[in-house]
């Protein structure tokens, strides 16, 4: 893949970067020292999301979240203390669900191997297997991970991509860490089952450009159905819209088919058409089959789980995903 173009994007070379944290992450890293582990977090994956599975999505996100911070080491997981500000409640992770989901997952395989399995890990299975069970791809999980000391509010307003992102801003956000432009657009493929809160696109319905109009790159017809019957004001903090509406529970090509037709609901989403490589990648995931883009999907969420990961006798095992030991 090194310094190839693959539909009009380059892709950059990081095998370097990679290099230093690839060798302590492998597939069934448990297997002599907690072997029922993975079980343990699909049994309990399979039991409750079919009940509950929208959650997929809000774990999948908890995992991108937790990746883009000092990389995938469940910092996202930790407590704010009386002198520390965490991740969790910096504005970006203010609408993250699934805490107490983790949190049972992990009490469970403690039960069976205290110590042992990393709450990094764990939200990393967690996210991949809630995926698979309502019918979207699987992609390996080398496990591994250490869990990190450190959760900073500030670092997670630095680092986590915004929905008002251009490409440009996309573009540098991902390649510092690692990832490359075919993987901005796989990546931003699991808004194919997210939802939103209207305050992360308001500004592209009202007043965009500060005469009361609305985002020009946004569908006019789609702006104002949105406008009538979802994001009924410019300060609605609390309705939640789908972002690829009528499939928002299917991970298919929804989401890339909307984004063709200017109804991606994020600036960030708009930007994956501005720029020719991106929209031509776009375009040839709608154009293929579905099994195109699992295939291509997983390859990015195993590269982006590796980023920045603490391995050895780096970081902790914690007990308790909230607290540090």
């Amino acid at each position: 893949m090194k310094g190839v173009v693959l539909f009009g994007i380059v892709i950059l070379g990081f095998a370097g970067f990679w290099g230093s944290v690839q060798a302590d992450l492998r597939l069934g890293f448990y297997g002599q020292s907690c072997p029922k582990a993975e079980k343990i977090v699909l049994d309990y994956v399979k039991k409750h999301i079919p009940n509950a599975p929208t959650l997929a999505a809000a774990l999948i996100r908890m995992h991108f979240h937790d990746c883009f911070v000092r990389g995938c080491d469940g910092s996202v997981l930790l407590n704010s203390t009386s002198n520390n500000q965490a991740e969790k409640d910096a504005p970006p992770n203010l609408t993250l669900r699934g805490y107490d989901f983790v949190d049972r997952v992990k009490s469970l395989v403690e039960a069976e191997c205290p110590s042992i399995v990393s709450c990094a890990d764990i939200l990393a299975l967690v996210a991949r297997d809630s995926i698979v069970v309502t019918g979207g791809p699987f992609w390996n999980v080398p496990t591994g991970r250490r869990d990190g000391l450190i959760s900073n509010a500030s670092e997670a307003i630095a680092n986590i991509p915004r929905p008002t992102f251009n490409f440009s801003t996309l573009q540098t956000s991902f390649a510092s860490k690692g990832l490359d432009l075919t993987d901005l657009v796989l990546l931003s493929g699991a808004h194919t089952v997210g939802v939103s809160h209207c305050s992360s696109f308001s500004n592209r319905l009202y007043n965009f450009t500060g005469v009361g109009d609305a985002d020009p790159a946004l569908d006019s017809e789609y702006a104002a159905n949105l406008r009538a019957r979802k994001c009924t004001t410019p300060n609605d903090n609390t309705t939640i819209v789908e972002m690829d509406p009528g499939s928002f529970r299917t991970f298919d090509l929804g989401y890339y088919t909307l984004l063709l037709k200017r109804r991606g609901l994020f600036e960030s989403d708009a930007a994956l058409t501005t720029n020719s490589g991106t929209k031509a990648f776009v375009t040839q995931l709608v154009q293929g089959p579905l099994s195109a883009f699992f295939a291509e999907f997983a390859k990015s969420m195993e590269k982006m789980g590796r980023i920045e990961v603490l391995t050895g006798t780096a970081g902790e095992v914690r007990k308790q995903c909230a607290f540090r030991n």
